[in-house]
């Protein structure tokens, strides 16, 4: 991938790229970009913008909040790829529901997927790449042959070679995330090696926790490993995930599981979309596999940042209104089998997603 090049945008030109009407949503603005407002979208199969009626509860408001509060309060910062970001640190966590009351009370509830509708996310690059970290796989050739291009760039000669990892071949990316989720603490060889029953498979234990003592405050998975830092090409963002079990009705019904990341650097535009759908997904994934209800995600985040060559991509993206989150339903018949592995893209159906169209932002590498 080739290197995004500077911007040349200075700190107080950068405010004139930001109209005020961006940085607040009304419904009077909402009427205007859209003059079929009050009918809800019946879909976009066919490329056409929904229309729904401005909702100021819904949930994606947090992050287009999010976007507005970078942009209008964000400081200049340079950063490691050359293209310089808006950064704020620690803004108010983001929550989102992982289900919805079923018509029927008495029924279970309805699994949700927190799926950002105010421009279409790459949902099969999103189950590619969790599916992914699941195995434990470390090169990004098999994404790439998936037709999944997220981890070229790390994974490229010219990347490897400037990182000091000169000595991998091409795609292999070191022993990152899946590595670290299922082999922590094991000696990294190549993404060729065999690691079985080498190191913690953190996963495992976050499933055996969770079935065995769903009490208990250590049900961890961390992709932060110091020792190891440097033999990664690209060192975790997401890098922390808790979870955790209640019981809203009793501990004698069924419980409820809820997730919180941490997440050290953000890149709000690219980035958050993607990773609050895959840690949405893994947390229905682990529900499924435990048998519990599930609850919550929460993203907890450090430095949280606008790349400047997104700028006028999130102000497209601001001014529209977001559409209802899909449902998921989950196509196998394990559940509470506590299996993990060996999860394939047809196990899960995304049934009613329906957002606006896509838009296009160049990733920094």
């Amino acid at each position: 991938m080739e290197k995004i090049r500077n911007l040349p945008i200075e700190l107080h030109t950068l405010e004139s790229l930001i109209p005020k009407a961006f940085l607040r949503f009304t419904s009077k603005d909402t009427s205007k970009m859209s003059p079929s407002a009050e009918t809800p979208s019946t879909g976009t199969s066919n490329g056409s913008t929904p229309s729904l009626a401005h909702n100021p509860n819904h949930e994606e408001h947090q992050y287009l909040n999010l976007i507005r509060t970078i942009l209008a309060s964000g400081e200049y910062r340079p950063d490691r790829t050359g293209t310089g970001t808006r950064s704020i640190f620690a803004p108010p966590q983001l929550r989102f529901s992982l289900s919805k009351p079923a018509p029927n009370p008495a029924d279970d509830p309805i699994p949700v997927l927190p799926l950002l509708t105010t421009k279409r996310v790459f949902l099969r690059a999103v189950v590619a790449e969790l599916l992914w970290f699941i195995s434990g796989c470390t090169s990004s050739l098999p994404l790439s042959d998936q037709g999944v291009k997220i981890w070229d760039g790390n994974g490229s000669r010219e990347f490897l070679d400037k990182v000091g990892l000169d000595h991998r071949e091409v795609g292999d990316l070191g022993p990152v995330y899946g590595f670290q989720w299922r082999h922590f603490g094991a000696e990294y060889v190549d993404a060729k090696t065999d690691y079985t029953g080498q190191g913690v498979d953190q996963l495992a234990e976050v499933v055996h926790k969770l079935k065995n003592n769903p009490f208990d405050r250590r049900i961890i998975m961390s992709a932060w490993n110091p020792a190891d830092l440097k033999k990664m090409a690209l060192p975790p963002c997401h890098m922390f995930a808790q979870f955790y079990v209640s019981y809203p009705n009793g501990q004698d019904q069924k419980g409820h599981l809820h997730c919180q990341l941490y997440q050290r650097s953000c890149d709000v535009a690219l980035g958050v979309p993607f990773n609050i759908a895959s840690y949405a997904l893994l947390t229905h994934m682990i529900a499924h596999a435990v048998d519990l209800h599930p609850g919550t995600f929460v993203h907890a985040m450090g430095d949280t940042h606008v790349y400047l060559d997104h700028v006028e991509p999130l102000q497209e993206q601001l001014v529209r209104e977001p559409t209802e989150f899909p449902e998921l339903k989950i196509r196998r018949d394990d559940r509470g089998s506590g299996v993990v592995d060996g999860w394939k893209p047809e196990d899960f159906e995304v049934v009613g997603y329906n957002p606006h169209k896509a838009i296009k932002m160049k990733m920094s590498v």
